[in-house]
């Protein structure tokens, strides 16, 4: 009852830091069918590209036992050991390309689905899977309703395949009983090719299917409930590296907000290159000239620019640029200790515009 209620509150979609985290512990979507399918697929590669040639190959090279036995001596183990050295090397070579071609298309159709990575949690040795009861429930519910639903139709769909096929050639079957026994293979390499290719074409329906079940299943899972999404807004919040970046935002929009305020300031005192401090004073407004925005280095240099820029008055002045940077703080007037310097920059600004 418990389990239903806690499944019935996760109505909201996973975060990026819990689908982020399922991925770094393993958990992703995987289908079942795209390995299957993809084995169909290089069996049929095999038979087409592979086999005839491989195993005309493997036939010339084993006829020499078969037509003069008589050059091969069994005399001693070790002519024995030499023998199947020799059988056995003529079988590897006519057996590695099936191996190669069966591991790469195993490997291809992991890198479709996911990108490959080492996760050593799903290596490490855990009680719960070999667990009678959660075997039991992987089995008997509803993933095992699936997956054996999935295995009825396949069956289904490959055993009608057969049956029509088997149907249509049945006449040619029956007919090479009485042709030439040497192109019986050839017969029977043909029907194999056509027995998979039709194999492959009828489980593609089911591997898409598969594939975008098992991604919708995997976000369904990781669903989470309003109260977990509050609870890892909390943690991340107390995470060094998310206080950072959100430090980080808050000075690049307080730079920003200083920056649009520059125009309408009254004048920049500047250190020519080093500190800028633009002041606004208006005497309906303030008693007292207002900090509107202040910088160093880059961002001292930005308000210069933007106030030449609408032509607002820049005034160099070394010490009193360094000295209020230092002492002022934006949207505040300035302190007592600068209302005489500032005045006699205003005065000159007044003076001069008229």
């Amino acid at each position: 009852m418990a389990d239903n209620e806690d499944k019935e509150s996760k109505t909201e979609p996973a975060t990026d830091k819990k689908i982020r985290d399922a991925i770094e512990k393993g958990n992703i979507p995987v289908s079942r069918e795209a390995p299957i399918f993809a084995s169909i697929v290089a069996m049929l590669i095999i038979l087409v590209f592979v086999t005839k040639h491989n195993a005309a190959n493997l036939a010339q090279k084993l006829s020499v036992f078969l037509d003069d036995p008589k050059r091969f001596s069994l005399q001693t183990g070790a002519d024995a050991t030499h023998l199947i050295h020799a059988v056995a090397l003529e079988m590897g070579k006519f057996l590695v390309p099936f191996i190669v071609i069966l591991t790469l298309s195993g490997v291809a159709s992991s890198i479709f689905q996911n990108l490959p990575q080492i996760v050593y949690e799903r290596i490490r040795p855990q009680l719960s899977r070999i667990s009678l009861f959660g075997g039991w429930n992987r089995i008997f519910g509803k993933a095992g309703l699936v997956e054996f639903l999935k295995s009825v139709f396949k069956f289904f769909i490959i055993a009608v395949v057969c049956v029509l096929l088997l149907k249509s050639e049945q006449y040619k079957v029956v007919n090479a009983m009485f042709s030439d026994p040497s192109l019986v293979p050839e017969m029977i390499l043909t029907m194999a090719i056509r027995l998979v290719s039709a194999v492959s074409i009828a489980t593609i329906v089911l591997v898409a299917a598969d594939l975008i079940w098992a991604r919708i299943r995997w976000h369904r899972d990781l669903r989470m409930s309003r109260q977990e999404i509050k609870d890892e807004f909390k943690q991340m919040e107390g995470d060094p590296l998310v206080k950072s970046r959100l430090r980080s935002l808050a000075q690049d929009r307080s730079r920003k907000r200083m920056l649009a305020a520059v125009p309408r300031a009254t004048v920049v005192i500047a250190n020519p290159t080093h500190y800028a401090i633009a002041l606004r004073y208006d005497r309906q407004e303030t008693s007292a000239p207002l900090v509107l925005a202040k910088g160093k280095d880059l961002i001292a240099l930005k308000i210069r620019e933007t106030a030449e820029k609408h032509g607002v008055p820049v005034v160099e002045d070394k010490a009193l640029a360094r000295s209020m940077y230092d002492n002022v703080e934006i949207d505040r007037t300035i302190p007592p200790d600068f209302y005489r310097a500032v005045a006699q920059i205003l005065f000159f600004i007044f003076t001069r515009s008229k």
